[in-house]
């Protein structure tokens, strides 16, 4: 019989998020994230997730910009969103993990 898959909803956000390859952010533990960014009907939001990116494959890529409209740096705001680079807010749609991959969907706020 299957396993079915074991998903945790996290309540602990990594603090600070910061760009550091092409589209590669870096966690304050060192921890690598992934994005993508969707258009959900006019509301843009951001998937995150992380993955062990090779130091190698950062230094090939790396780029301080990922994309004019990416910031380069989140931070934990308030325990509960994201303030950007820009200055805009990101509210935390969920954070979970799932067996062992740990994912994250920020929407950016209307009022930002």
């Amino acid at each position: 019989m299957a396993e079915l898959p074991s998903v945790v909803h996290l309540t602990s956000h990594p603090i600070c998020l910061r760009i550091c390859g092409q589209s590669v952010y870096e966690d304050e533990n060192q921890h690598t994230w992934l994005h993508l960014v969707m258009d959900t009907g006019g509301v843009l939001q951001v998937r995150l997730w992380q993955d062990d990116i090779p130091s190698l494959y950062i230094a090939l890529t790396a780029n301080p910009q990922t994309s004019s409209s990416m910031p380069w740096m989140w931070t934990l705001h308030l325990g509960s969103q994201y303030q950007d680079s820009m200055g805009q807010f990101w509210r935390i749609v969920h954070h979970v993990k799932e067996d062992d991959m740990e994912e994250m969907i920020l929407e950016l706020m209307d009022n930002s």
